[in-house]
């Protein structure tokens, strides 16, 4: 670690790891109530299940890009943050936000709108945190070396909390609504977070192949020009049946078909770049997670997301398991897969150690990454079977999910899986050993630390 205020990356990453563990027990939990629904139906019902899952996974997500550029922008611009103590104020409002809404759904309090049933005061919070970090960040990166990540990670920070304002609109017409939420939700996930992504994903590919930054820089840019041309009009399969113009089938369609280029260019860009890599970084595990980011999320934004957004398809699939097959492997993919990467790299630095507890990080990923796959099988199979049955010849919902409780059982023990696969993780990077030693520079090998 080069720089003192890096360390404040090491919060970010604590409190995204242990909200992290909420999200998949709440996950765990809301998949045994397909299998036994009226599971804790009194005391916890299913809706504020699947607000604590969603809202949980958003907001560690988010605190893990923060962390992100709070430990890359140092090196990138050859400079301190520009204020610590704003990114640990921060990092404050989030967490008090965060749990402020935990505790508003717990007793029914919350906004109604799928991802963003916030109340009010948390919402705000969220956009004042949003702004003292969009401050921080840029009068660093401003004041020091720009680079094409820090340019593309500004961009997409900036885009994406600029959306959030949309949050706030609410209008009485349910299509108007729903056209601003999808603003919010879609222009962030296939848009603006994937601008993120090339970004963290460039410069842990950069550190550890040791690829020329020309490169790098080349690749990235490419990749941001097919997501942003790709995703915004792509936001139109969204649009299909929500009371828009029909035209919008047609850009919908023809737009989400190219989505699936930045998520193959990206997966393309890891493996090129270790190809040519010339470094043999210690650090296995931190460049498995980030193969695994990049391939995990081209078959499952890419190539799950292609599988049901053409109008013709989508007409008879939306809203049944397949769209919930294709937003766990897409998300997994492109944006958790990617943030426990970018934990495993810069954890044990931020703790001045060595690589540590790296076969116990990598049997995590494997353990996640087949609980997940297993679990989109499984998903895409009941979906399916759900669309014939429901959609197609017309029988009643609660029939169709009775003849799917084999799929839910199986979806429970792939949860488990992935459940164990978290923990684990979190273990291995949060506990070191009393026999490890601390690395005295960057030429210590991983294999000198004790267990490797």
């Amino acid at each position: 670690m080069k720089y003192q205020s890096q360390k404040v990356a090491q919060a970010y990453f604590i409190c995204a790891m242990a909200l992290f563990a909420i999200q998949v027990l709440g996950g765990l939990l809301a998949g045994w109530v397909y299998v036994s629904p009226n599971f804790l139906s009194e005391l916890l019902p299913f809706n504020i299940i699947r607000m604590l899952h969603t809202n949980a996974l958003i907001v560690w997500l988010l605190l893990g890009f923060f962390g992100a550029a709070y430990f890359l922008i140092p090196e990138e611009s050859e400079r301190e943050i520009y204020s610590v103590k704003l990114a640990y104020l921060q990092l404050a409002i989030l967490m008090i936000g965060t749990l402020g809404a935990v505790g508003s759904y717990l007793v029914g309090i919350h906004g109604g709108r799928e991802f963003l049933e916030q109340p009010l005061w948390v919402k705000f919070g969220i956009l004042v945190a949003a702004l003292i970090f969009l401050f921080n960040v840029s009068v660093t990166v401003l004041a020091g070396k720009k680079t094409a990540i820090t340019n593309v990670l500004l961009m997409g920070l900036w885009l994406l909390s600029l959306l959030w304002i949309f949050a706030f609109i609410n209008p009485e017409n349910l299509s108007l609504d729903k056209m601003y939420w999808w603003f919010v939700v879609h222009l962030w996930v296939e848009a603006t977070w994937e601008l993120v992504m090339a970004a963290i994903l460039a410069f842990l590919l950069l550190k550890l192949t040791g690829v020329d930054r020309e490169v790098v820089e080349k690749w990235l840019y490419v990749i941001v020009a097919t997501a942003l041309f790709s995703g915004i009009l792509g936001t139109g399969h969204h649009f299909y049946w929500i009371g828009l113009p029909g035209y919008w089938q047609w850009v919908g369609s023809i737009f989400s078909t190219f989505e699936v280029i930045p998520f193959f260019l990206m997966m393309s860009f890891a493996f090129v770049m270790v190809w040519k890599g010339r470094k043999n970084h210690p650090n296995k595990a931190a460049l498995l997670w980030s193969l695994g980011s990049s391939t995990v999320a081209f078959f499952g934004a890419g190539v799950w997301g292609f599988l049901h957004t053409l109008h013709g398809v989508n007409f008879y699939s939306h809203g049944t398991q397949i769209t919930a097959a294709h937003g766990h492997l897409s998300f997994y993919g492109a944006y958790v897969a990617l943030n426990l990467a970018i934990f495993t790299y810069a954890m044990p630095m931020l703790r001045g150690r060595a690589p540590y507890n790296q076969v116990l990080n990598m049997a995590s990923f494997w353990l996640m990454t087949g609980g997940m796959a297993f679990m989109t099988f499984v998903l895409t199979f009941a979906g399916t079977i759900q669309t014939h049955m429901q959609r197609v010849i017309g029988d009643y919902y609660m029939d169709v999910q009775d003849s799917l409780s084999i799929f839910y059982l199986m979806r429970f023990g792939a949860g488990a899986a992935v459940v164990i696969g978290a923990l684990l993780f979190i273990y291995a990077l949060l506990v070191v050993r009393k026999d490890e030693v601390i690395a005295p520079g960057p030429s210590h090998k991983a294999s000198t630390v004790a267990g490797e």
